[in-house]
């Protein structure tokens, strides 16, 4: 593929940047990353930097990979696809790096497609879950790999544990108006088909909207006992707020965009409010769990699990840079095609899975955290726990 002039632009402008700043081409091995480090979403990047440090430092106190150390190259995209595509070109073009780390938001993941064809970058997410991430309308993706949870294999998940809870089997569904949300739809009415559920309403909304009171009213009106919900924090507070306005209260059975912010923001309104994830930091954890939330702890001065406030994800990078080193001993250099044959070689022993292997040679697993891996989780008391660690586990 060709880039376009547009992106073309945004690499020229970030090489000017670099250049003013002083920075120099990566003299060591290098992991890319383009996260939310600033604005809205400050709070995701940083949740997944803590476990990626953490992971670095453990395999560099190790001897590194192939006797190098490696080195983190991370930029902040502040949730904007096309900052995302300017943190590509650069991590790929100027820094050299082997393999680039993704962030938070789906719609910048699908931004980064045509850019990483071009460098022949790998790529490997560890959030945002959008199907089309991974499974490319062209049939073919070589070089975009996941340790995340993919929709269309949430989709049935939540639409199982929705239908569960609503009594008379009438769901919804409310999602943002983003390529995320979107992308989700075909998804969940799929699922609901086969599961031989119909959706009795379907409602969206736009990032940043305050007052979700018109769309709750139609979803209240047309019965939805349980809402399968696709959105982040912010617009997930503002939607609790809005149902105390008018009296609806039906389960949101949301996918992983709600972290454990919302029980900071929303407070008893969160209560019961349920979460697909893949891992939780709190309860009694395997020794090699305990020893990364402890590293975690002194490293970044947290207190504790109340602090990773996107367990899952947080999980899921240190997994996810513990393939890439292990595929980078497999393929025997720093070479990002043979990087990215390695990944269809490794076994690795993870904090969320055992995968065995991480990535097959087809597009749809290039995810590497199939649905045994999924876990529920619900607010109660202002902390997302495990479904089983609260009053909510029983339904």
């Amino acid at each position: 593929m060709t880039l376009t002039p547009t992106l073309r632009g945004l690499f020229a402008a970030s090489v000017a940047v670099a250049s003013l700043s002083g920075a120099a081409k990566a003299a060591q091995p290098c992991i890319g990353a383009s996260w939310e480090l600033t604005g809205a979403l400050a709070h995701t990047g940083l949740q997944i930097r803590y476990a990626v440090e953490v992971a670095i430092d453990e395999i560099n106190a190790a001897g590194g990979v192939l006797g190098e150390q490696l080195v983190l190259r991370a930029y902040d995209d502040q949730g904007e696809p096309a900052r995302a595509v300017d943190n590509a070109l650069r991590i790929g073009e100027q820094d050299e790096c082997v393999v680039m780390l993704g962030g938070f938001r789906t719609p910048n993941a699908i931004a980064l497609r045509e850019p990483l064809d071009e460098m022949g970058l790998p790529w490997v997410g560890v959030i945002s879950a959008g199907t089309r991430v991974i499974e490319h309308e062209t049939g073919e993706n070589e070089w975009m790999f996941r340790v995340s949870m993919k929709d269309r294999w949430v989709a049935p998940f939540l639409v199982e544990q929705a239908v569960a809870r609503a009594p008379s089997g009438r769901i919804g569904l409310f999602y943002e108006a983003t390529g995320w949300g979107q992308g989700a739809v075909p998804d969940v009415v799929a699922a609901a088909e086969a599961q031989g559920v119909e959706l009795v309403a379907q409602e969206t909304f736009n990032i940043a909207d305050t007052d979700m009171t018109a769309q709750l009213i139609r979803l209240r009106d047309a019965g939805a006992e349980a809402l399968v919900f696709y959105g982040v924090d912010r617009e997930a507070d503002a939607i609790l707020r809005s149902m105390e306005r008018i009296d609806y209260r039906p389960t949101i059975v949301s996918a992983w965009g709600i972290g454990g912010q919302l029980g900071n923001t929303a407070g008893a309104l969160s209560e019961g409010v349920l979460v697909a994830g893949t891992f939780s930091w709190w309860g009694e954890l395997e020794p090699r769990a305990q020893a990364v939330l402890d590293a975690m702890k002194e490293r970044f001065n947290l207190a504790g699990p109340q602090d990773l406030l996107l367990p899952s994800g947080t999980a899921n990078a240190y997994d996810a840079v513990h393939i890439i080193a292990r595929a980078l001993e497999i393929a025997g250099e720093f070479d990002r095609e043979k990087l990215r044959d390695a990944f269809y070689e490794v076994r690795h022993e993870g904090i969320v899975a055992v995968f065995d292997p991480a990535f097959e040679r087809t597009m749809e697993r290039h995810d590497a955290i199939t649905p045994d891996a999924y876990r529920l989780f619900a607010f109660h008391n202002g902390v997302m726990l495990p479904l089983d660690q609260t009053p909510f586990g029983t339904n």
